[in-house]
């Protein structure tokens, strides 16, 4: 079975199928719920792009890139943009949904002028930072709260 994997806006018509995504129970500590992300995107306005991932019609996950929006770590004045949250549906993971999610906001990123994806994960066991380093990404040496600041430079290349 081939996937194809789309993008699709939260609209009224998906959006309690997306409040019910859920990861699995080991990772439920490491990112936020898709609730606490849509209050988020609703609270940041135009510097938050909140997507749902599509396996055909199925909801698979979630992602959500931001534009111009600081972390704690950057002085006054200092923007970037990125990768803001990542949930992949329990029991999905492994099919290459979260890179297809990666490639879909690095898209966006470059397509508004921007040349560096930035995101942040927690240090745990079982963790994404080492799907973030397969992709490419590197620590910048700071932290937001207790998550390492990690950065993507994307020039015209592809995703390694």
């Amino acid at each position: 079975m081939t996937s194809t994997f789309r993008l699709a806006e939260i609209t009224t018509d998906n959006v309690e199928d997306a409040l019910r995504l859920s990861v699995r129970p080991d990772q439920q500590d490491l990112v936020q719920p898709v609730a606490h992300s849509l209050a988020l995107a609703y609270a940041f306005g135009d510097t938050a792009w909140p997507r749902l991932i599509l396996d055909g019609e199925e909801i698979v996950g979630f992602v959500m890139a931001f534009f111009g929006v600081p972390f704690d770590a950057d002085p006054p004045g200092v923007t970037r943009a990125g990768l803001w949250r990542l949930n992949v549906a329990a029991g999905q993971q492994g099919r290459g949904i979260g890179r297809f999610a990666v490639e879909q906001v690095a898209e966006e990123v470059r397509r508004r002028g921007w040349s560096r994806l930035t995101t942040s994960w927690h240090i745990a066991d079982n963790g994404p930072e080492p799907f973030y380093r397969r992709l490419g990404f590197r620590p910048t040496g700071e932290m937001t709260g207790d998550e390492v600041i990690g950065e993507l430079e994307l020039g015209g290349a592809e995703l390694t």
